[in-house]
């Protein structure tokens, strides 16, 4: 059985991970096959959007400290192909936790339960977030006197209000879901989080991709930037836009009365 399923339908890519007895944990083979499944959603030209979901009632637990800890501080040697992948690609953890990865499309975490340590770090590095009422978020590496490195001190204050995200980051302790979505950290709170998941992808998928592309790229590259700044790359990045073919199509379509045919160019 595949410690990530990874399935795609239509525009829309579908990575589960599948631990669900260890948490979700994040081991080598978890590791390289997030990586695996990130590069085919960059590269894939058919894919749109991606969701990212857990099996089980835990999202993510976060890097497995018996097996993925040990082997990054160097205190255990390769025992299977999947820690020698991991151990000859040091590129590997920065890409399953989306720190020094764009996939260059939106991801949307449909988030099944906790998402704590790692599994915050990953859910910091998506677009847009749907969490059961049950799930609980934090970094909790602090409490195993080991630092958040996927991304936590650089996205936290920026995804929540600064004092909180400082609490967060240097108590180890854990906001609700009502929380989360109180301070804007997820888009819904629902019971049915892979159905609210897929109705949102499916709105940006039939959007022209060219231009979703664009705008995310741009969103992200423009944060922190002064006014001024950003407004220039906003321009750098949205001009090659209006000269592809979608955009002539979407307003043609919209004369026209009838549903766009986006082909992506």
């Amino acid at each position: 059985m595949a410690v990530v399923d990874y399935i795609i339908d239509g525009h829309v890519a579908t990575i589960t991970i599948n631990r669900p007895k260890s948490r979700n944990a994040i081991n080598s083979e978890v590791a390289v096959r997030l990586t695996d499944a990130w590069r085919d959603i960059r590269d894939n030209n058919n894919i749109r959007v991606a969701i990212l979901t857990g099996m089980g009632s835990v999202f993510c637990a976060g890097a497995d400290l018996g097996q993925l800890i040990p082997l990054i501080a160097g205190n255990r040697g390769a025992e299977n192909e999947w820690d020698e992948k991991f151990l000859a690609d040091k590129t590997i953890i920065e890409s399953a936790l989306l720190r020094e990865f764009d996939t260059e499309k939106p991801v949307i975490a449909a988030i099944n339960g906790h998402a704590i340590a790692g599994g915050m770090e990953i859910v910091q590095g998506t677009d847009i977030r749907v969490c059961v009422p049950t799930a609980k978020f934090g970094v909790q590496e602090v409490k195993h006197a080991i630092f958040p490195a996927g991304g936590s001190t650089v996205r936290l204050p920026t995804q929540l209000p600064f004092a909180k995200a400082m609490e967060l980051l240097l108590t180890g302790d854990l906001i609700t879901a009502e929380e989360a979505l109180g301070f804007g950290f997820v888009n819904y709170v629902s019971e049915n989080i892979l159905e609210k998941a897929n109705e949102i992808a499916n709105k940006i998928a039939a959007n022209g991709p060219i231009a979703v592309q664009a705008i995310r790229k741009s969103a992200r590259a423009c944060l922190g930037v002064p006014e001024m700044d950003a407004l220039k790359i906003e321009t750098l990045i949205s001009a090659p836009v209006f000269k592809s073919e979608d955009a002539a199509e979407g307003p043609r379509a919209f004369m026209e009365k009838r549903k766009p045919i986006y082909k992506g160019r």
